[in-house]
C-alpha cells in the first residue's frame, strides 16, 4: 500500500506559498503561473493557512469583493487538514472527502514537507491498479 511520502518520491517537495498580507490577486496570479489550485500561506516557516481558487470564488467573487484590495489571510483557510508521510494514500483520500478539500499539506514533526493533491492520489492509485493487472495478466497467461 503506497505511502504519501512515495508520492512525494516522484512528485517533489517543492511548495508554493505566499504571506497572510498579499493580495488574493497576487495569490491568484502565482496560482496561474505555476499552474496550481492553493497555495500554502506561511509565516517564515509557520504555516498559517492555505488559500485555494475555492476560496477565491465563495470568498472573494460571489461577495463582490477587490482580490487587488482583499488581503489573503481574510479569506483564507486557518483551520488546514494535513498529513503525514507514513499515512497510506486510502486515509488520505477519506479525510479529503470528509473534510471536501482538494489539497493537503504534509507535515513531519511540526514542518512543511510537501503538498499533495486529490489528482496525486488519483494518479497514484491508478497507477498501483495498473500494475496489479499487468502482474495478473502475466501470472494467467504464464
Amino acid at each position: 500500500m503506497k505511502k504519501v511520502k512515495d508520492i512525494l518520491k516522484v512528485k517533489g517537495h517543492d511548495v508554493w506559498s505566499i504571506e497572510p498580507g498579499a493580495t488574493v490577486y497576487d495569490a491568484m496570479k502565482l496560482m496561474a503561473d505555476k499552474e496550481i489550485g492553493a497555495l500554502m500561506v506561511m509565516e517564515g516557516t509557520k504555516l498559517v493557512g492555505l488559500i485555494s481558487e475555492r476560496d477565491y470564488a465563495r470568498k472573494v467573487i460571489l461577495l463582490g469583493r477587490s482580490s487587488k484590495t482583499t488581503e489573503v489571510k481574510e479569506i483564507m483557510t486557518s483551520r488546514v487538514v494535513y498529513a503525514q508521510p507514513d499515512q497510506n494514500i486510502e486515509e488520505c483520500m477519506a479525510l479529503m472527502t470528509e473534510k471536501r478539500v482538494r489539497h493537503l499539506p504534509v507535515m513531519e514533526e511540526g514542518e512543511l514537507v510537501g503538498v499533495i493533491s486529490i489528482g496525486d492520489l488519483v494518479k497514484s492509485i491508478i497507477a498501483e491498479q495498473k500494475f496489479i493487472i499487468e502482474q495478473l495478466e502475466r501470472y494467467i497467461t504464464g
